[in-house]
């Protein structure tokens, strides 16, 4: 049910995400710039979907490392697999301070989970392994596959984006094309993208959060840790990575206050930190 779910979810992702590729490259490039956005988006979401989890990676600048780097939390994430049925996924570490973890990869074979050096020494071992436990819930859930193809593709259409801004609309005596109308699309395409991302990013928090809690039993562990993270995010910079990977993380890596939380692509740590808290366990 879970891999039906995310297939629909993922096919209404990539549908709209390539529309708006395709859109972006017609006022570049007339008729040949949209029929080498189609065949470029075809060619995107192939690779997107096989290789998502290696290019997320790439961008991220992580590493590989050993479950063992964990401060002994090895034998309770292979429990938590266990328990959820799913292999141990590799482990990767992010050199930066700030505190953050995300997961990739396009099914619980293929899952990666990484951590920043900044989250490993700023937890407890029950907090840590309450935003593993989060992580590893994403890989049971199938959500990192469609997070990690919208990265992708997202990335993407924000390049298209900045070689327009560049190089101007081509073909500009085709008469079809309004010049401002093409830079009204070129404007608010990677905002409905990210509105896109939002969308399916938000629900998917809470649900990993809820599934987090059932397998620790400590909910409360998990909703202080995203109090630790939303504290060192807001005071510390995540360093080089692409705006297109936030929805990736536990906390979206870049601070934001005020209105613009608003279009954050995850819920707000009080609400989650709320929801967290109610939870009743048997």
């Amino acid at each position: 049910m879970r891999k039906i779910s995310a297939f629909i979810k993922l096919t209404i992702l990539l549908a709209g995400l390539s529309a708006l590729f395709i859109v972006i490259g017609y006022y570049i490039g007339g008729e040949q710039g949209m029929y080498f956005a189609v065949i470029a988006s075809l060619i995107m979401n192939f690779v997107s979907y096989w290789f998502s989890d290696k290019i997320v990676i790439g961008m991220s600048g992580a590493r590989e490392a050993s479950w063992k780097e964990v401060g002994g939390l090895e034998k309770s994430v292979q429990k938590i697999c266990d328990d959820m049925n799913i292999p141990l996924p590799k482990l990767y570490i992010m050199e930066t301070l700030q505190a953050n973890a995300f997961a990739t990869g396009r099914n619980p074979k293929k899952g990666v989970v990484c951590l920043t050096t900044g989250i490993m020494h700023q937890l407890d071992r029950d907090q840590l392994l309450g935003v593993i436990a989060h992580e590893l819930a994403h890989i049971k859930n199938y959500d990192i596959l469609i997070s990690s193809v919208a990265a992708v593709i997202v990335s993407a259409i924000s390049s298209l984006q900045n070689l327009a801004f560049w190089f101007g609309f081509g073909g500009r005596d085709d008469e079809d094309r309004n010049p401002l109308v093409g830079l009204i699309v070129l404007i608010t395409a990677p905002i409905v993208a990210m509105l896109l991302q939002f969308g399916i990013s938000r629900s998917r928090e809470y649900e990993a959060d809820y599934t987090a809690a059932k397998y620790t039993k400590k909910p409360e562990a998990l909703a202080s840790a995203l109090v630790a993270i939303d504290s060192s995010v807001r005071s510390t910079p995540i360093g080089d990575v692409n705006q297109s990977m936030a929805s990736l993380f536990i906390h979206s890596p870049f601070s934001s206050r005020g209105l613009m939380e608003l279009f954050s692509t995850h819920p707000l740590t009080e609400k989650r930190v709320e929801r967290l808290m109610s939870i009743v366990l048997d």
